[in-house]
């Protein structure tokens, strides 16, 4: 084995080695504190620990530990209860909303019951103010209808109000409040005076009634707000004016009548005619202005009804007042087609009432569905809220439980990748493997000055003839074992064995100056102390010899092939650092001349001049033997030769100690 050793070094062509990365120690250090971006593997708990640019609360929300477990539940409950706490609130304001609708459409209803009791009041009272007029008109000796069955249908109409807040206004000013039980007994001793006094005139009559109807139809304006957003208002105050022109029609008829019956109007009584009859044109007009529908109606009106021109024509004649011959006849006629006439406004009074309840009723109906469709709602999203939240809590279990163990797994993996990253350190250069593994090219590069250190053992040859295969392999490994544990202390690199052939190498694949000589030199001179005290396991009464060589010179290093990539060095320092080592002696350290002098440029060694050697393939060369240092503490550690095969004997690789050290395990 051994002289194939020394046929190999002693070929003229650069010699080729693979390099094994046994770490000099601040590599080691460089190994265990990792390679960003080769040792660290991504995982769960990688990245809950990366914070996100303006978050700092990434890593308290990792979903895989248990205080981040539950702020991440948390915020993916809150997450999901945020809109569905907006739809409620949403739906509860529309459900408002639709409260307020209802309550403003039962107002309304109860403005439009309020006019249409005061207005079939105003109409009883009107009808049996025309009565009376022409009662009294007549003397009492013709009646038009039973007044007691008119005071009785008026009677009916003022019993039936529900509210009974009545002010009556009077030509002097004064305003009087009276209840339900006080005006009907008025009203019951003014119809009692009108029987049976023949003093009471027509003036008393409308005196009486109009300030009786101008108060219903008062306390019928403050029952209708004009700022109602649902427009039913445009109708109340149809009806309203509808009224009040049916009103003012009743009393302009009642001096008409007397225009005929008298064949002329007194000043004041014609002022009082033009008035109401002015008032009554104006009134409709703003009537059928509010309610188009009812203006089509009254264009009907005038068309069917007969008496519609005769009225016209016995108002011009009456505006004009011209004296004429009473007649009671053309009285009665007027008076007649008068009461038509207003029945005929009566009717358009009584389809605006309907009109108005089909208005009220749709607004009823409306909000009473938008009502059960609000609470219908609310009530949907109050029952699928918890079932949301609780797919919501179990989709978020699962995903926190995957999260765990994911994490678990990459946790694993990560320590797995560890261990073979390190492993793979072993066998490679830190910076060359991360290249490899980062799939580049790693290109050979040239180191200008470098130190290479071969070893052997004297006499291996002889020791291997006379042991087992296992004898021999167990002597190596505990010999290198030794050799490895003292380079840790230097920056060097272990390039190879080769049987009982040692390379190590300083200065690459990283740089270190100068250096790289003192490192070969202390290295080489501890490696000897401690091989002194090492006993061959199976011959325990032989000590251990190994032989030394070191040069110092340029070199070139890089990855040959692609399956199974080897590091290598190329050049003569290779072959003349083997050529050290074999032409030297036992228990002896034999260097080239260019190492002697880079030595005595660093200082600190002392050299012995050994002289010429003959040089297989060099020729003749001055060699030095390397003997100590000057002066400090050396740094070897002498390491006793553990018992051959103890039970106590740590057989682990050196990666995985590093791994154990570092609580990976």
């Amino acid at each position: 084995m051994k002289s194939q050793s020394r046929v190999v070094c002693s070929n003229k062509s650069p010699r080729v080695v693979d390099m094994t990365s046994n770490h000099s120690k601040n590599h080691a250090n460089n190994i265990s504190e990792g390679d960003d971006s080769s040792l660290r593997s991504l995982s769960s708990e990688d990245v809950s620990q990366v914070a996100p640019r303006g978050y700092c609360c990434a890593k308290s929300i990792n979903p895989a530990d248990g205080r981040g477990r539950k702020l991440h539940l948390l915020q993916m409950l809150v997450l999901p209860f945020i809109p569905i706490m907006a739809l409620i609130v949403q739906t509860s304001i529309m459900l408002n909303d639709i409260v307020i609708l209802r309550r403003e459409s039962m107002d309304i209803e109860n403005q439009v019951t309020a006019a249409t009791e005061l207005g079939k009041v105003v109409t009883r009272m009107q009808l049996e103010r025309s009565e009376v007029a022409f009662f009294v008109y007549t003397n009492g000796t013709h009646y038009r209808t039973n007044l007691e069955q008119r005071f009785q249908l008026t009677n009916e109409a003022l019993q039936n109000m529900s509210f009974w807040p009545l002010t009556l206004h009077f030509e002097d000013g004064r305003k009087v409040y009276l209840d339900r039980e006080t005006f009907l007994k008025n009203l019951t001793t003014f119809r009692q005076t009108v029987k049976q006094s023949e003093e009471t005139t027509i003036t008393d009559v409308l005196s009486w009634y109009t300030s009786v109807n101008s108060a219903m139809l008062e306390q019928m304006t403050q029952q209708i707000k004009e700022t109602d957003t649902s427009g039913v208002w445009r109708y109340l105050l149809a009806f309203k004016n509808l009224l009040k022109s049916i009103e003012s029609t009743g009393v302009a008829s009642v001096y008409g009548v007397n225009y005929f019956g008298q064949g002329f109007l007194k000043r004041r009584n014609y002022i009082s005619y033009i008035q109401h009859d002015s008032i009554a044109r104006d009134l409709l007009n703003t009537s059928l202005n509010y309610v188009p529908k009812l203006k089509k109606e009254y264009q009907i009106l005038t068309m069917t009804m007969h008496e519609y021109g005769n009225i016209k024509k016995n108002n011009d004649i009456i505006i004009r007042n011209e004296q004429i011959n009473a007649n009671y006849t053309s009285a009665l006629n007027y008076f007649d087609s008068i009461a038509l006439y207003i029945d005929e406004l009566r009717k358009l009074q009584r389809s605006l009432r309907v009109t108005i309840g089909d208005y009220v009723h749709e607004n009823l109906q409306d909000a009473a569905h938008q009502e059960a469709l609000g609470i219908a709602i609310l009530v949907v999203v109050l029952a699928v809220s918890p079932v949301i939240i609780w797919l919501v809590h179990n989709a978020v279990a699962t995903i926190q439980l995957y999260a765990a163990n994911l994490s678990k797994k990459a946790k694993e993996l990560k320590r797995e990748k560890r261990k073979s990253d390190l492993l793979l350190f072993q066998m490679l250069p830190p910076s060359v493997a991360t290249q490899l593994k980062q799939t580049r090219q790693v290109p050979a590069e040239y180191y200008a000055s470098v130190t290479v250190y071969f070893s052997d053992i004297v006499g291996f040859t002889e020791i291997a003839a006379i042991s087992t295969p296992l004898e021999v392999v167990t002597f190596l490994n505990k010999i290198y074992k030794q050799f490895d544990a003292k380079i840790e202390c230097y920056d060097v690199y272990k390039v190879e064995t080769i049987g009982d052939s040692y390379m190590v190498a300083s200065g690459l694949p990283v740089k270190n100056g100068n250096k790289h000589v003192a490192e070969i030199a202390s290295m080489a001179l501890d490696l000897l102390a401690g091989s002194k005290h090492f006993k061959i396991p199976h011959r325990k009464s032989e000590k251990l010899q190994i032989r030394s060589g070191a040069h110092t010179g340029p070199v070139v290093a890089g990855i040959v092939g692609s399956k199974m990539p080897r590091y290598c060095l190329f050049g003569d320092t290779v072959n003349t650092a083997s050529r050290m080592e074999s032409t030297g002696e036992a228990s002896k350290i034999h260097i080239s001349l260019e190492m002697k002098k880079a030595l005595d440029a660093i200082g600190g060694f002392r050299t012995e001049e050994r002289g010429m050697v003959e040089v297989k393939g060099k020729g003749l060369m001055e060699t030095y033997w390397l003997t100590c240092k000057e002066g400090g503490i050396h740094r070897n550690v002498e390491i006793e030769a553990p018992s051959y095969f103890a039970e106590d004997e740590d057989n682990e690789p050196v990666f995985i100690k590093r791994l154990r050290n570092e609580n990976y395990f």
